[in-house]
Parts: C-alpha cells; structure tokens; sequence
C-alpha cells in the first residue's frame, strides 16, 4: 500500500507488515546509482567478486559459484567493490533513515547498521519458496507466534533502480502463524490467498518485516537491479543477530570506508557501525536461519 505521510507509513507497516513509498529520490542521485550498480554488476558476473548470491542457492552461507550465474550481489559498501561510495552515501542517507527511524519509532541513537545488498536479473528464471527470513519453516504456530509476537526490531526493504515486481507477500501474515492451507502449501506455490506481487517503479521503495510470508520471483527475461537492505534497532540485540550476521558482513564492516560522508552523517554510520560489532562481539556463532 502506498502511503502519503509518515502516520500513514507507520500504520500500514504494522497493519500490512510493509509499505511502499513512490519516488523517494532526485532524478540525478536515481541515476548516480544506476551507474554505481552498473558497475557493480559487471564487476560481480565477470567472477571478480566472491561476495554473490549465486542461483540455485536460495539463502546463506552464500558460496562463490559462477556455474548457474548469480542473482545478487553481497556487500555494496566494501571498498573493493566499484561504486561502494554511492552505496555508502545511500545507505546513511536521510531518504532512508527518516523513514526508518518513524518505522521503528525511534532516534538515530537507537539505528544498527545492518545489511546492503543488490538482488539482479538471473541468467535463469529462478525462485524463492515461500518464507519468513528468521522462522524455519518447520516450526510449529507456537514457535512462530512465540517471535511474531515480539517487535520487529528492523526495517528490510527493496529499494528498485528500475521497475521490479518480484517480492509477492501475504499482506497481515507478519502478525499470525501461517494458517492450515499456508502451510500445507508447496514451497513454490504459486499463488497463495490474499498474496500481493508488490510493484515498485524506479526510485520506488517497499520496506517490510521479513517475518511476513513471502518469496522472490525472479524472471530472467526482465531487466533487475534492487538494492536489498535492512537498518535495525538497539533494543533487538540477539534477537536480530543470526539475521544480520549470517550474510558474512561481521569480516568486513572494520573496512567500510565513511570518509566521504558529511560531518553529520559521518557520526552517525560510525555509531550505527559501532552497534552492529557491539551485536557481533556479544553474540557469537549464530548460525543460520533457513537451509537451502
């Protein structure tokens, strides 16, 4: 659902579990990173970068294969990666932290740097089964309400460089355990009832609890690039760990490069920074979440 104000943002969050705000970005900043990703992209396809999603493997631990090609790209903000400081600026910019801190009613006190990544098009038509990020899917309702009852404590979000309908949710499920005919679905079913395939235009950007039910359709045919990220909250400590730090980025964060960054912005990607090895050096091995 598209919404007009911050209320709105946040009341469609909790009662959607996402919401979609259009057009977040100046023409030229939408274009710096297009070419930024660009780049990166080339850079990834040509085997040059280990840090991929590659298809045929739906979730981490991420290994380098380029056998099938890749459908992402991990770690924008690594120095070694052509245009990381388009994705550096963009990932502490101001479009998306104000929009975060009114999703999880907070200040930049309280904001943990997580994730930032870029899903692209596969050489071959591939999918996600059906999913939350952090409940295996052989919990029981119990198990699941036991964490979809707790906060959030995140916003994730697709923030699409060109036009994308691949991320298909069921609107609500953020709140509920999966019901009889969820899940006794396929894993790939194709349609389940009330999902929603969320459309974004260029410079469009959904945010979501990757707790709701969903998966990703990729089509091989239709050009892609989404930068996939995610910002969280202080007070999810271990309950966020194994989401953010089984994608690797605790072997690379001392190395992000902030220097570009204005004096403001500068402060706060260093405490934000500063939180996630906090959560990192507190949490030790965390596994992962799903399998596959």
């Amino acid at each position: 659902m598209t919404a007009q104000n911050p209320t709105d943002y946040l009341d469609d969050f909790k009662r959607d579990g996402f919401v979609v705000v259009r057009g977040i970005l100046s023409s030229q900043k939408l274009e710096d990173l297009r070419a930024a990703s660009l780049s990166a992209e080339k850079f990834a396809r040509s085997g040059q970068w280990p840090h991929i999603r590659a298809v045929g493997r739906q979730f981490p631990p991420w290994t380098f294969s380029m056998e099938r090609g890749i459908w992402g790209v991990q770690h924008l903000m690594s120095p070694e990666l052509p245009g990381h400081e388009v994705f550096t600026r963009q990932y502490f910019s101001e479009e998306i932290l104000s929009i975060v801190r009114g999703l999880l009613q907070c200040t930049d006190d309280d904001l943990v740097m997580e994730i930032f990544n870029m899903l692209v098009r596969p050489d071959s038509d591939f999918e996600l089964r059906w999913h939350r990020d952090d409940i295996p899917a052989e919990a029981t309702a119990e198990e699941e309400m036991e964490r979809l009852s707790r906060p959030a404590f995140h916003a994730q979000y697709n923030f699409a460089l060109w036009e994308d309908e691949s991320l298909v949710l069921v609107p609500g499920s953020h709140k509920r355990p999966r019901n009889n005919t969820e899940r006794n679905a396929q894993p790939f079913e194709k349609v389940l009832p009330d999902q929603l395939v969320v459309k974004l235009g260029p410079g469009d950007i959904a945010f979501y609890n990757n707790n709701i039910l969903h998966r990703g359709v990729y089509d091989s045919k239709k050009k892609r690039v989404t930068l996939h990220g995610s910002v969280g909250h202080s007070d999810g400590s271990k309950l966020r760990a194994r989401n953010v730090l089984q994608h690797g980025i605790a072997t690379s964060v001392d190395k992000l490069d902030f220097s570009q960054l204005g004096d403001g912005e500068r402060q706060r990607a260093e405490e934000m920074r500063a939180r996630l090895v906090k959560l990192g050096g507190e949490s030790g091995d965390v596994g992962y979440s799903q399998r596959g």
